[in-house]
């Protein structure tokens, strides 16, 4: 790693330049071994490879094998068989196998980071959030199991002669579309609860992050999971993609909303379940009694930790009129404070986005906001001395509707600020647009700020916390409303999407029909006695 270089026009502090006689991810390598290791994994016979390189310095990564119609049936069918022992493997046995993954994730996480920043280009730190994700969700779900599936006696309609039982039955096979920003996380955290409620699997992971997924399913495999029950193909959603929603007994699919929407839609000609989790403009609020100093650092990671590239960041910022110049102030100085860099080791603040496509939307998004009367604060520049997708860490004031970036999803390092003097009118534009994924309040007054979450249409509120509080609580459901997305990954909700439920209903002694000769208009009156008494015991 080169020493740090101060930014000449006073941005974020850099590591390295992007200079092939002095690459500094030129110590690592990943060898050809390992990535064809992995590209094993993918059901893939059509001879066609796609080839991925890395956004930190555009080396080659692999050749990805390219799946067809006739793999992806291929790989149902052996999820279904898979599927149909794996339903009976009891609730203990694959707790432990989740447990083992626990622990093998924990162990290998130095290998599962590198991966994952050699295919996206994010900081170290932020590759780190992954394998943290991960190991919670396979501790929780390993812990709550029987709380989650175990039959639920409920209440029958004669006490003591009615049993009503509830279990909870697998789907199936679950098909999971997953995205580039998280690749070893959202390959398995949705996937991860399908197995334990007695699923199979057959997932498609983003084409530019494929490596990373499949090291998560070669670690389900260590695990203990059976390798037939996690099937992996590859290629474009246009394709591979409209072929699982074409098979799949449930569909999960993380990406935007205008492929969440056709994704509902094939689902919802087949009649079958979803569970979307798609764009959001996430807006942030700094209340007048805020502490201004970890409103300020909470603020930098929530909108740029993986460059933006995070779909519970922030993009619209909101403060109150009372310390906006002060909060300002530090909010700036923090940002350029940042370190950016190309490397796969510790210490960066900040890495690259993950594709041409990001930086030209990026680019457009503030280009567009700047000709429109937009002032940049800090950043606003693309930084290919850096690596070939690299942008500053930018922060806008003065931006209006006209401009792309007040309503769209830039999905980059980009936020916009916004002055505020009544918490009414701030909560009203925070619930502004058709997005309600994630939000953040900074105020000292928790029961105050707890209060105005109630109002904020988003599936997710942290209070004091850019976003890692809730997603990292696995207890606690996580989703968006409105055109961010429905239905929930994360506990209860989390793990029974991928069941139906099933009714069972012992009746004992008495039926429902007349008895003894009773007639239809006597046991009518019989039946009207019995619901008036049940009333006054206080029966529900």
């Amino acid at each position: 790693m080169s020493a740090q270089n101060p930014n000449p026009s006073g941005g974020p502090t850099v590591e390295g330049p992007h200079d092939p006689e002095h690459d500094p991810t030129a110590s690592y390598a990943l060898e050809p071994d390992d990535t064809g290791r992995l590209t094993r994994r993918i059901v893939a016979t059509s001879g066609s490879t796609v080839e991925v390189r890395s956004p930190l310095n555009g080396a080659p990564l692999a050749h990805i094998p390219q799946s067809s119609d006739a793999d992806v049936a291929e790989a149902f069918a052996r999820a279904r068989r898979a599927q149909a022992a794996w339903a009976r493997t009891s609730f203990e046995e694959r707790s432990a196998m989740a447990l083992r993954l626990h622990d093998l994730v924990l162990d290998r996480q130095d290998e599962i980071i590198d991966l994952i920043v050699w295919e996206s280009g994010k900081a170290r730190k932020h590759a780190f959030d992954e394998p943290l994700h991960i190991a919670l969700t396979a501790r929780y779900y390993a812990r709550t199991l029987h709380e989650h599936l175990d039959t639920q006696r409920k209440l029958g309609v004669v006490p003591g002669l009615t049993r009503v039982e509830v279990n909870r039955v697998p789907k199936g096979v679950v098909g999971i579309i997953s995205p580039w920003n998280y690749p070893f996380t959202m390959a398995l955290c949705d996937g991860l609860p399908a197995l334990m409620a007695g699923n199979a699997v057959v997932a498609k992971p983003d084409s530019q992050t494929m490596l990373s997924a499949l090291l998560a399913a070669e670690l389900l495999e260590q695990a203990g999971f059976p390798r037939d029950l996690w099937q992996v193909v590859a290629g474009p959603g246009s394709r591979v993609g409209t072929s699982i929603i074409g098979r799949a007994d449930y569909v999960c699919f993380t990406g935007s909303t205008a492929t969440g929407k056709i994704v509902a839609k094939g689902c919802a000609d087949r009649l079958i379940g979803c569970s979307l989790e798609l764009g959001g403009k996430n807006p942030l609020l700094v209340l007048r009694d805020a502490d201004l100093e970890k409103a300020a650092e909470g603020v930098v990671r929530a909108s740029f930790s993986n460059a933006g590239q995070l779909c519970v960041s922030m993009e619209r910022l909101f403060v109150a009129d009372q310390v906006y110049d002060r909060f300002v102030e530090r909010f700036v100085a923090r940002t350029e404070a940042m370190t950016l860099g190309a490397t796969l080791d510790w210490g960066n603040d900040m890495g690259s986005l993950i594709s041409q496509d990001q930086l030209d939307t990026v680019t457009a998004h503030v280009d567009d906001a700047v000709a429109k009367g937009a002032r940049v604060l800090t950043g606003g520049r693309a930084r290919p001395d850096l690596g070939p997708f690299f942008y500053e860490p930018t922060i806008l004031e003065g931006v209006t509707p006209e401009m792309t970036c007040f309503g769209h999803e830039t999905f980059g390092p980009v936020i916009s600020l916004y002055r505020f003097h009544d918490e009414a009118d701030a909560i009203a534009r925070a619930n502004a647009g058709e997005y309600g994924l994630n939000a953040s309040i900074y105020s000292q007054d928790g029961r105050r700020a707890r209060a105005i979450a109630r109002e904020i249409r988003c599936g997710t509120v942290n209070v004091n916390e850019a976003f890692g509080a809730t997603f990292a609580s696995i207890d606690a459901p996580m989703g968006g409303m409105r055109e961010s997305g429905m239905g929930r990954r994360q506990g209860s909700e989390g793990i029974l999407r991928y069941t139906e439920s099933q009714s069972v209903a012992t009746q004992r002694v008495v039926r429902f029909a007349p008895m003894l000769g009773m007639s239809d208009e006597t046991y009518a009156k019989v039946m009207t006695a019995n619901l008036r008494l049940m009333k006054k015991l206080g029966r529900a």
